[in-house]
């Protein structure tokens, strides 16, 4: 009985590897094969085109000592949080809505709605806010034409709060979706409970649902800040080219200066900072919120 247990096991976990292993091959290749290229590129001496196999630390120590390199990556970072930060603001209150004052029968009509920004290609949204932003965009024509400005402004465009609004704006729907997928899991019953007992609808909230749907505010939080620390086409178009991120930086490194072992170094920089935050943001939670889950 127990040989035949065995054996059946065996077989199981056979048909279970023979079932995976097509996404898991495809998975190494695409995703492990290219890391590991980029870490190995990143340990190499090279420049200009020329890649010698003599390995060096020099590359990392580059990119950590450089002020244009430090720049451009603490920009990076403040852009990311300052994004995840205001879309995760934005997204919990329309979660909420959506979660605690919509009839069911009307929810679906709701995230409907709120995924119609997916329906465009992501670069024509930030095109779109280039001309809302332009000089002579919507904002401005606008108010010229009601006479609260004598000439367009300047400000509004080509700034760190432009980018911080075209991403919030970019990736807000997908802040929403796990904020309110985490509220519909949260008992109603213990909400009544916590007014049944005397709380205000504000520490019941402080206490009941705002830690019960933490784990969807984590979620936003990577899916938010994971992507925009990354962006490469908003900086570009919407910074106008003068303030550029770690992804403009690997792209200048790895086409024009054709400097591939600087540019891996870079990349596998920001992979590591992001790595290191998002286990923190993982760890806060389990840390400070944890219990009261």
């Amino acid at each position: 009985m127990a040989k035949t247990t065995s054996v059946l096991g065996r077989s199981e976990a056979r048909s279970g590897l023979m079932l995976i292993s097509p996404t898991a091959l495809y998975a190494v290749l695409l995703l492990a094969a290219p890391l590991g290229t980029v870490v190995l590129y990143s340990l190499l001496t090279g420049g200009r085109g020329v890649i010698t196999w003599d390995f060096t630390l020099a590359n990392y120590i580059e990119v950590w000592t450089g002020p244009v390199y430090r720049a451009i990556m603490l920009r990076s970072l403040l852009v990311a949080l300052s994004v995840t930060v205001v879309t995760v603001a934005i997204a919990y209150p329309i979660a909420y809505f959506v979660s605690f004052h919509v009839q069911p029968s009307k929810k679906s009509l709701w995230l409907f709605l709120i995924t119609i920004p997916f329906w465009t290609s992501y670069l024509i949204r930030v095109f779109l806010w280039k001309v809302i932003l332009g000089y002579n965009g919507v904002i401005n024509s606008g108010l010229l034409g009601i006479g609260i400005i004598d000439e367009p402004l300047t400000w509004i465009n080509y700034n760190v709060g432009a980018l911080v609004v075209t991403l919030a704006h970019a990736y807000a729907p997908f802040a929403i979706l796990p904020i309110f997928v985490a509220l519909e899991k949260i008992d109603r019953s213990l909400l009544e409970a916590g007014q049944d007992l005397g709380e205000s609808r504000l520490r019941t909230f402080w206490r009941v649902t705002l830690p019960l749907s933490m784990g969807g505010v984590i979620a936003a939080t990577l899916i938010v800040f994971i992507p925009t620390i990354g962006d490469y086409v908003t900086p570009d178009l919407i910074g106008g080219g003068k303030l550029p991120m770690i992804a403009n930086l690997m792209e200048v490194q790895m086409l024009k200066i054709n400097n591939k072992p600087l540019g891996s170094a870079i990349a596998v920089s920001a992979m590591v900072i992001v790595a290191i935050l998002s286990v923190a943001f993982v760890m806060v939670n389990r840390r400070f919120l944890g219990p009261a889950k």
